[in-house]
């Protein structure tokens, strides 16, 4: 994430590229009977503004596991001239756990990964959901572990990741990162056996029956975690001037990870997705971007 801001009418311009593909996505989703939901950033901005927080540069959705596969086989065959999917399992190089459906002809590459070789375009993020422990201990080690195995995964492919610390506490966390990253590398440990550890242990207790699913490999394992008992039946709000769904007890789980989320943080803990390289489908590009 980056503290720097967009022109006002790039950040729109970006919006626009955005919610085309939400309504696409949504589109696919209620011809196939696939469930959805916004959370976090999206979830604060419907809530809060009817849409986007203001200097929001992206939309959060969430999907079951089921909902989640079932729609990877569609987009590849319906709608495969226009959108692609980026995950890890389908380019190694990619380090996240989430899933972007990224606009073809477009660019959105962020300085952060400005060296990662992937087809980084203006997309919609994706976090599947899974079935996670109801044991408080069986928990605990599943969703550190996935946690983990995540981090891994960034600094296999980014020995300098972005922080939120700064001055010499920056500097000593870089300087493990990249020694980490230099032992991995020395130890010839791929991309793909890190994405298969990090999602063996989001799948851990797919085939059991729980009471919560979650996305674990996040900022923290902690945030995206829906119960079952709470979140049904789903709720439509105002996004944008379109219907979106959320969870029917968004409000709670807002507030368990952020806090008071209607109130306005200080400028300078807002958080964009800035980027080092941007173009549109139309193929023009922002010139210092």
């Amino acid at each position: 994430m980056s503290g720097k801001f967009y022109e006002p009418e790039t950040l729109k311009r970006l919006q626009r590229e955005i919610l085309s593909i939400l309504d696409d996505f949504v589109r696919i989703c209620e011809d196939y009977h696939l469930e959805y939901f916004g959370i976090a950033g999206t979830g604060i901005g419907a809530v809060r503004h009817g849409g986007f927080i203001p200097w929001d540069d992206d939309i959060d959705i969430a999907m079951p596991r089921r909902d989640f596969e079932k729609l990877l086989r569609i987009v590849e065959k319906k709608m495969g001239d226009r959108y692609l999917v980026l995950n890890a399992r389908r380019y190694p190089a990619y380090p996240l756990m989430t899933t972007r459906l990224v606009k073809r002809g477009t660019e959105f590459v962020e300085e952060v990964m400005k060296d990662v070789d992937c087809p980084f375009g203006i997309f919609l993020d994706l976090y599947v959901l899974d079935n996670v422990a109801d044991d408080p201990i069986s928990y605990q080690i599943q969703s550190w572990s996935a946690w983990f195995w995540s981090k891994l995964m960034i600094l296999r492919a980014i020995p300098r990741p972005t922080l939120a610390q700064k001055g010499l506490k920056a500097r000593l966390i870089w300087a493990v990162c990249g020694a980490v990253n230099q032992a991995m590398e020395m130890l010839h440990v791929s991309p793909e056996w890190l994405r298969d550890r990090c999602e063996a242990e989001c799948r851990r207790y797919n085939r059991k029956k729980t009471r919560r699913m979650a996305f674990l490999p996040d900022t923290s394992p902690y945030w995206n975690v829906v119960d079952k008992r709470k979140y049904h039946p789903l709720k439509k709000l105002d996004f944008e001037g379109r219907k979106l769904n959320f969870a029917g007890n968004l409000e709670e789980m807002l507030k368990n990870q952020y806090g008071d989320f209607m109130t306005l943080p200080p400028k300078e803990k807002r958080k964009t997705h800035y980027p080092y390289k941007l173009s549109f489908s139309d193929g023009a590009q922002e010139p210092g971007v």
